[in-house]
Formats: structure tokens, C-alpha cells, sequence
């Protein structure tokens, strides 16, 4: 990223270039009348792949994002809410996978994409301006919320969710449950200050579990300590800054004891990082928290490891993982997704 005179600079001195705001084009054509598919050959549909729950959650949450959407993208909304209510059984589980002849080949469940399900339709539920979405979001919720799953990232995803319904619904009772839940699950950091993780291992959307615990600190009853999810993030952020540029734990994970790998980075992990800065800095007020913000942002827009952009200015998408060698090209809807997450909360300084 090029310095330039009467940019702002982050707590490290890097110059921050203004972000662009984000596109919408390849998320619509990798959009149909039935979901958002999930993977691209470059920018194009590869439909062999079908749908997935976890992406259409994912899309719900940023087109619900959008203060002002346009009508495309209210159709969109309406079109992924109406992809996790079909994926949805009576119990509150989900589908995740559907394939391009609109048969499901999975039988419903509480894996990752039950907690992205809960976290789609609760941003639906406090964002969208719509009403008959935010209502019928608020059923489907409601109906999943009253589950558990064992794991911490599926139970971090779906407090995010019940997060959301708070804001708008204070009262709802089996959100707070939900979200005081998913705390737990995810654990107390540690008081080795060297490893403060509450697992031994760091694997994926890893700040996703620190801004959970941040989020359900604000609980008037049972919720954890705040300082614990800012101690998480702390950790999180000092480990992934390379010479001041955001170098996230990659896709193999990394394992307490154990040489940390930089590549693949993925877009997910930037995004997960950028949404709780976001959070932290929401809650606590403290700007230091929007130099996470800015180090993801730039993060896409060249300032990472290997200095490359990691989205297409032309299409609008995002590219899947950052190698040792540079970018892999193709667009999926993942990559796509963070990177429009993450260039939505530039709005937060213009």
C-alpha cells in the first residue's frame, strides 16, 4: 500500500489508504434465484459445488449490514433468509449443504453452519429495515436457539446471533441463554501469559471466540469479565503482527508449542479479526482498537506478507487465500464475503 501525504496512520506509523467502498457485483453473480454458491473458478460460478448454509448465513449478515440497501439487495436478503428457513428442520437444526439439483445431501445438524445459521438470521432480525424479514428471521432464530452444540466455534457463531436479537428484542430470553452459553463454551483465557488462548490450538475465524466472550460481558446477568475477550484479542493481535502488517494464523492452524505456519492465510481470519476490533472498540471505547480494524482492511488491500492485493477491483471479489508465492485467483463466496465485511466497517470514519 502506497504512503500518502494526510492519510491517518495507525498505532505503528503505517500510513492507512482510504478503503474502497464495498462491491456487491460478485456477490451477486454468485447469487441465484435459490442461494449464493460457494465456490468460483476465478469470478466464475463453479455450480458442480451447490450451496451452502455457512456461506448464505454469511451473506444474510452483510447484505443486512448495509444501512441503506438497494432493492437488489433486499432481494438478496429475502433470498438467503428464504435458503435458511428451507434448511431449517422442526428441531432448530440445519442442512448445510445443497447441491446445484436443489436435493440436500447432508441431514440437518448443530455443526458450524447451525451457530453462521443463528448469526445471519440474528443480524436479520436487528438490522434489516425490512420488517417482514426481520419477523421472519426472529421464528427461525427462535427456533434454533433454543439448542446447544458442543462445539466452541459453532456456539461462538450462534451468540454473535442472539447478540444481534438483543439489541433490538432486550428481552428475549432464550438469546441471553444462547449467548451466556456460548461464553462458557468457548471458556476463560488462560493466566499463562505466553498462551492466554482458553484451546490449545488456534484453527480458524479464531477472534470470532474472543468477541463473543466481549459481547456477553455485556449482559446484565452472566455474563464473563470483560477484560477476559479483550485479553483473548490482545494476544490474538499481538501474535499475528509481522513487522506491523497483519499476518493471520493460517489455514493449518496453529498448535500451542509449535512453529507457526504463515501461509495459506485465509480471508476468513482477517474478516473475524476486523468484526471484533470493531466490537472491542464499540464497547470499550478505546481507539486502539480501530488500528485492528485499518490492519485488516489493509490487509486486503495490499498490506500483508507478500505486499499483493487480495481482491479483484474489477469484479468486486475476493480472492480465497493468500500463498507463499501470492494470491490464489479464484473468487468463492467466502473470500467474497470477508472481504465485504471487512471494507464495511471503513464506514466507521467517513
Amino acid at each position: 500500500m502506497t504512503a500518502t501525504a494526510g492519510r491517518p496512520r495507525t498505532a505503528t506509523g503505517r500510513r492507512w489508504a482510504a478503503a474502497p467502498s464495498p462491491s456487491f457485483a460478485h456477490l451477486t453473480r454468485l447469487s441465484d434465484d435459490t442461494g449464493l454458491f460457494e465456490h468460483a473458478r476465478h469470478a466464475i460460478v463453479r455450480r458442480e459445488h451447490g450451496y451452502c448454509t455457512d456461506d448464505v448465513a454469511r451473506g444474510l449478515v452483510v447484505v443486512c449490514r448495509e444501512p441503506e440497501p438497494t432493492e437488489e439487495l433486499l432481494r438478496l436478503a429475502e433470498r438467503y433468509l428464504a435458503f435458511l428457513t428451507h434448511a431449517q428442520d422442526a428441531s432448530g437444526a440445519f442442512h448445510n449443504r445443497l447441491g446445484y439439483d436443489r436435493r440436500w445431501t447432508d441431514e440437518p445438524g448443530l455443526g458450524d453452519w447451525w451457530g453462521r445459521a443463528l448469526w445471519g438470521l440474528g443480524t436479520a432480525v436487528a438490522r434489516s429495515p425490512a420488517a417482514w424479514i426481520r419477523e421472519e428471521a426472529l421464528v427461525a432464530f427462535s427456533r434454533g436457539a433454543t439448542r446447544r452444540a458442543a462445539a466452541p466455534h459453532a456456539m461462538a457463531f450462534a451468540g454473535l446471533g442472539a447478540a444481534e436479537v438483543l439489541r433490538r428484542h432486550p428481552g428475549h430470553v432464550a438469546a441471553a441463554a444462547l449467548l451466556t452459553a456460548a461464553a462458557t463454551t468457548v471458556g476463560a483465557p488462560d493466566s499463562d501469559s505466553r498462551w492466554p488462548w482458553p484451546q490449545q490450538r488456534l484453527t480458524y475465524a479464531n477472534a470470532a471466540l474472543a468477541e463473543v466472550v466481549i459481547v456477553a460481558s455485556q449482559l446484565h446477568t452472566g455474563g464473563p469479565p470483560l477484560d477476559d475477550g479483550l485479553r483473548m484479542l490482545a494476544w490474538l493481535r499481538d501474535v499475528q503482527l509481522r513487522d506491523g502488517r497483519l499476518s493471520v494464523v493460517p489455514a493449518a492452524g496453529w498448535h500451542r508449542g509449535i512453529v507457526r505456519l504463515h501461509h495459506d492465510q485465509q480471508p476468513i481470519e482477517v474478516a473475524a479479526f476486523a468484526d471484533a476490533c470493531a466490537t472491542a472498540a464499540m464497547v470499550t471505547g478505546d481507539p486502539v482498537w480501530d488500528d485492528g480494524v485499518r490492519q485488516a482492511i489493509g490487509w486486503f488491500l495490499g498490506d500483508n506478507d507478500i505486499g499483493t492485493p487480495m481482491w479483484d477491483p474489477q469484479t468486486g471479489g475476493g480472492y480465497d487465500g493468500l500463498t507463499a508465492h501470492g494470491p490464489n485467483l479464484n473468487q468463492g463466496a467466502e473470500s467474497t464475503l470477508a472481504l465485504i465485511s471487512t471494507l464495511q466497517h471503513a464506514r466507521r470514519w467517513s
